[in-house]
This record gives C-alpha cells, structure tokens and sequence, in this order.
C-alpha cells in the first residue's frame, strides 16, 4: 500500500511592506530604448541560467564597493524575490576595498531594509535584510575576487567606467557586462546628498525591477 506523501510546507517569500511599497511606485516605463539595451545581456544572461535550471551568481563590481555595486547587489536580489526568481546569489566587490560609504546604509534604511552593523571598524560590516525569511545580505567593502565571492560561472556586472576600464577581463566569470551609473559621491556634503543617492538607488531599483520582470521561470 503506497503511503500519502505530505507536501513540504514552504514559507512565502514576502519583502518587507515599505519595500513593497517602494516597488509598488516605479517607473520601469521610463526607461529608455537605449538603456534597455544596455541591460539586456544582464537579462540575458540570467534567463540561459534558469532555463538551464542553473543557480545565478551576479557579482556587481565598481572601483572602490562602496555606492553604486552594493546598491545593485542589494536590489538585484531583492527582485530576484520579488519576482520569485529562485537559486540568485548577488555579491559585490571593487578594484580596490574601502568601506561601505554610510548614506548608502541610510538610504537603504530609509526605503525599507533592515540593516544593522554586524561589526564596526574601518570597513565595517552590515546585515542588511529585505525580508524576515530571507538569508540576509552582508555588505562591507571588499576586492572583486575577494574569498567572499564567487570564483567561477558568475556574471561580472561592471557599474562604473573605472572598474569597466581597469577590469577588461574579470577572471572566472562567464560573462562580463558593463552597466554604469553615475556616482552619486559628487554630491557628498552637499545639501541634496540624501536626495540624490536616493535618486541613485531608485534608477538601480527600476532597472533591476525591469531586468528581473523579464524572465520567465
């Protein structure tokens, strides 16, 4: 006599409702034919993985990990979530480590994450969650090829000219792709630096939501 085998009860994957909410009020409309271009290869890539039944390694890359890759690393993962994309690991890393600049962690506060610091020194070390069931990310300035990070069969996404220009060949990785932002440090100290890297994070949400959105699972 055959036994009735119990279906595994899974915990639904739910952002937290501020970053839901954030999600809720993009403009992936906006964005241009060009830039959808640009990051085209990045969906590319991500949709040959998947159909392969693949797990997917991003690793985002600028010159000193510190703005733009960590917010792309946390927001790639986040739509990988929220559009129940399984099997994504996103990381980050620089040419160079330096520390994860502090208005980057604020502004993530600020749209709905959940960060604390795991530890504090000259490169501290954050927890930063997007959901109560979800493994957090661990953000801190770190080299591309540092232990932390992939060693083969990941896409390099590279997010500023720097790195793209320092970096014409990123050992180990499958693909290479270039799409950059500009660095929201030229506002640092000015009086719309808050404004401005939220601005920053909110073009790296909308792109990751149009990236993400395309593929079919």
């Amino acid at each position: 006599m055959l036994k009735k085998i119990k279906k595994m009860k899974t915990t639904k994957r739910t952002l937290f409702l501020e970053i839901q909410n954030l999600i809720k009020e993009l403009k992936p409309h906006t964005i241009s034919s060009g830039r959808k271009a640009v990051l085209q290869p990045l969906t590319d890539f991500i949709q040959a993985e998947v159909s392969k039944n693949q797990e997917i390694r991003i690793n985002f890359i600028c010159t000193h990990n510190s703005r733009r890759s960590h917010l792309s690393q946390v927001w790639a993962q986040t739509m990988a979530n929220y559009f129940n994309i399984r099997n994504v690991f996103c990381y980050s890393g620089g040419t160079e480590a330096t520390a994860l600049f502090p208005m980057v962690a604020e502004t993530l506060l600020n749209s709905g994450f959940q960060i604390n610091t795991i530890s504090k020194n000259d490169n501290p070390v954050y927890s930063i969650k997007y959901a109560d069931n979800e493994h957090p990310i661990i953000g801190f300035s770190k080299k591309l090829n540092d232990d932390f990070n992939p060693k083969s069969g990941f896409c390099a996404v590279l997010t500023c000219d720097s790195a793209n220009e320092a970096c014409p060949i990123v050992f180990g990785a499958e693909k290479r792709i270039p799409i950059t932002f500009e660095d929201p440090k030229v506002f640092d100290d000015a009086p719309q630096q808050a404004e401005k890297y939220n601005e920053r994070s909110l073009q790296i949400a909308t792109e990751m939501f149009y990236v993400f959105s395309q593929i079919n699972s």
